[in-house]
């Protein structure tokens, strides 16, 4: 546990993180087996009150505690009431403990087999109290007056006055994305959609997401959008997302504005004319992967490190895709969204020349894999010299869009080679 907190605070936590995860579930598998071992039924059988009484005070008396703090932090009744049922359940250093106390003879092992089977049924109820604390939290919901989807509850009201929130316009197939990855990030958001019944299905969820119209000035007001960190304009539909765009530009000549673009020419309007970092799909409508080069530059423009970018993103990826990833670059991706790199002339990388004659295979490989590496970092700096051209053309008509091209121009290797090299040199000498 120790030696993963001291390695969570390095660079290297990403790929150690990439290293271990094909080792997790089969270490998660192997730790509930154990955790069924420790189930005697027997002994279940034969103490079914005392059971029973000890699991439902540890159900109950986490729960009430779980509750209570979350109420105290401002969380909702239900998110709250949901929040201590998935909490109930006992935790694994129960066996460590236990086990602890049978060998210094503070238990015996009758109790100690006693506690374990108990605490390994708490567990098991957990999908099912899980379950439970969702419909509860529904039903509460439901059960809100219609304050509770137009932004005039405490949830909203905490959110709003908060410094630091984003606000994400539309919640369908590209919002609900966006609004995953500020999650992820741990940044506050409040969404606005126009469709009562998307807004009323998220709301139940406990999402933050109201209904209302952003182009209406008094519903940009009553959400301090002019306070928000950035807007993310998701709406599909050409003209209303014009109408949103120019609005909140009217409004808030200030605030970023991230938008979703109908085309490249709708891009480079919005861009040129209104200031906004106006993104291109270029994957299929129902293809989620299209919303996550554009997630990326949101989160990079709110501040977070590109590292953790690049991880959350692969994460969402494996989600979607089950494991597998994309085989282009995150930054050309960005890019070309961006309208900085033409689809048809993408920077393509120099053809490796395959040596036939090798006397060595593995010194072949290597080979290869330095010219593949060289010919990475030549089109990264390319793609990263077209980018800051493109920001140093934007920065007088429209400083925004240059800002967020800036954030999204990753360094490419060969300048950050010799940083690297200081920084290892650094932490060798600290743990020397």
């Amino acid at each position: 546990f120790l030696a993963g907190v001291l390695l969570s605070e390095t660079k290297y936590r990403y790929q150690i993180e990439a290293d271990i995860a094909p080792f997790r579930g089969i270490l998660l598998g192997l730790f509930f087996v154990t955790v069924g071992f420790e189930i005697d039924l027997g002994l279940i059988a034969s103490n079914i009150p005392l059971v029973g009484a000890i699991v439902s005070g540890i159900v109950i008396i986490k729960a009430v505690i779980a509750a209570s703090l979350g109420r105290m932090f401002g969380l909702s009744l239900s998110t709250a009431q949901q929040t201590g049922l998935i909490l109930s359940q006992g935790g694994e250093f129960a066996f460590v403990a236990f086990g602890l106390a049978r060998n210094l003879g503070i238990f015996d092992p009758q109790t100690t087999k006693l506690l374990l089977t108990c605490v390994s049924l708490t567990m098991a109820l957990t999908p099912f109290l899980a379950d439970a604390g969702q419909k509860i939290a529904t039903k509460l919901e439901e059960k809100s007056d219609f304050t509770h989807y137009l932004g005039q509850d405490q949830d909203a009201v905490d959110i709003k006055d908060s410094e630091d929130f984003a606000v994400v316009i539309g919640y369908g197939a590209v919002g609900k994305v966006i609004c995953d990855l500020l999650d992820r990030k741990f940044i506050k958001y409040v969404g606005l959609e126009v469709d009562p019944n998307k807004a009323i299905q998220a709301r139940n969820k406990g999402l933050p997401v109201f209904y209302g119209d952003v182009a209406r000035s008094e519903v940009a007001e009553a959400f301090n959008v002019g306070k928000a960190k950035a807007v993310i304009c998701t709406i599909s539909d050409k003209a209303e997302a014009n109408r949103a765009v120019i609005a909140l530009r009217r409004l808030y000549p200030d605030v970023k504005i991230f938008a979703r673009a109908k085309d490249a020419d709708h891009a480079e309007r919005l861009q040129r004319t209104l200031d906004v970092a106006a993104m291109v799909p270029i994957l299929p409508e129902d293809n989620a992967l299209m919303t996550l080069p554009f997630g990326g530059a949101v989160l990079r423009s709110l501040g977070a490190p590109a590292e953790e970018v690049n991880a959350i993103l692969e994460q969402k990826r494996k989600d979607v895709l089950s494991g597998r990833g994309l085989a282009e670059s995150e930054q050309e991706t960005v890019l070309l969204q961006l309208g900085i790199v033409e689809e048809k002339k993408r920077v393509e990388p120099p053809k490796v020349i395959e040596v036939k004659a090798q006397e060595d295979n593995n010194e072949g490989a290597k080979d290869e894999q330095v010219e593949e590496a060289a010919a990475t970092a030549i089109k990264d700096s390319e793609l990263a010299a077209a980018a800051a051209a493109r920001a140093e053309e934007s920065k007088q008509k429209a400083p925004m869009v240059a800002k967020v091209i800036e954030d999204c121009i990753v360094t490419p290797p060969s300048a950050k080679s010799e940083e690297a090299v200081e920084e290892g040199e650094a932490e060798e000498k600290v743990i020397l």
